[in-house]
């Protein structure tokens, strides 16, 4: 069981870059079988701060991109081209996410929402704001907690 928590602890990390896997409920899902299975005794009371910091980070990860791209003046369409170039650009390289994440939000500001270049690169760089901030939270979170199933081995 230690295998498949470290497992997830790893999966985690990888979901909090890679869109589709939920990074930090995986590696929240590794400390849980750690509180199980682990060597060293693990608190309840420390399993469940995690799991309230997994349930925060997983809602801004929702709230903050959103919220990034309606402060620069930005649509939904913003937010639905980050997504989009995102899934592009992840089979590139790690810069082909970031510069697809970009990229999609400022075409589809600019196509689909009608808007001049200026405004649709001030909404691109608010709804890649939001990914960027959140891929680090998330990646902060499930880092720490990989860390600590290393520890509860």
């Amino acid at each position: 069981m230690i295998v498949v928590a470290v497992l997830l602890g790893v999966l985690g990390i990888v979901g909090s870059v890679a869109p589709g896997l939920p990074g930090p409920p995986l590696s929240w899902l590794g400390l849980l079988i750690m509180y199980f299975f682990g060597g060293d005794p693990m608190t309840a009371r420390f399993l469940f701060i995690w799991l309230a910091v997994t349930t925060i980070v997983t809602v801004l990860d929702y709230v903050l991109p959103m919220w990034f791209t309606k402060l620069t003046g930005g649509s939904k369409y913003a937010g639905w081209g980050a997504l989009i170039g995102l899934f592009v650009g992840i089979f590139l390289t790690p810069v082909g996410m970031i510069l697809g994440s970009l990229a999609g939000a400022f075409i589809a500001e600019l196509i689909v929402a009608d808007k001049d270049a200026t405004s649709s690169l001030k909404s691109a760089f608010g709804a890649f704001l939001g990914f960027i901030s959140t891929t680090g939270l998330k990646l902060i979170a499930a880092g720490v907690m990989m860390y600590y199933i290393i520890i509860y081995i």
